[in-house]
């Protein structure tokens, strides 16, 4: 049996983790979520290769790349997750599972954040988690990719 190959991606601002707003975000660094992502990923058979940009573009490109590479993605697609039309459309080209994963509840947040693009694309959502949320996004893709 292969091992499953996860993309993670974080999108905008995400690489100030523990540095912005930690009452909301927490004190957990970026190096830290990406740590927890592996470690879990060890646990349950995959890998995860994780990325972060604050360009929309870059962000792209590697969705659209992933198409053959990666059998998920887990995306925290940050500010773009109520802004990006593009980053919609782009994460339907590698037609794999998408996890949208929020750290804050983006529900109970401002009246903007109430609206996702990503989110009706799709397989799940996680939000209002903490980091925590990552681990349970890489639970949700082993069980989609195991046909559960």
């Amino acid at each position: 049996m292969s091992t499953h190959r996860v993309l993670l991606l974080n999108g905008p601002n995400l690489n100030m983790l523990g540095v912005r707003q930690p009452e909301v975000y927490g004190a957990a660094s970026l190096a830290d979520v990406e740590a927890l992502a592996q470690r879990t990923a060890s646990e349950l058979g995959l890998t995860v290769s994780a990325r972060q940009t604050n360009h929309e573009g870059e962000m792209l490109d590697w969705i659209q790349a992933a198409r053959g590479e990666f059998d998920a993605i887990v995306i925290n697609p940050g500010g773009w997750t109520h802004t990006s039309v593009a980053l919609r459309d782009a994460l339907v080209i590698p037609d794999v599972p998408v996890i949208e994963v929020h750290i804050s509840n983006v529900a109970a947040r401002e009246e903007f954040r109430h609206t996702s693009y990503v989110s009706g694309i799709a397989a799940a959502v996680i939000a209002g988690c903490g980091v925590q949320g990552y681990d349970f996004a890489l639970r949700r893709v082993a069980e989609l990719l195991d046909g559960e």
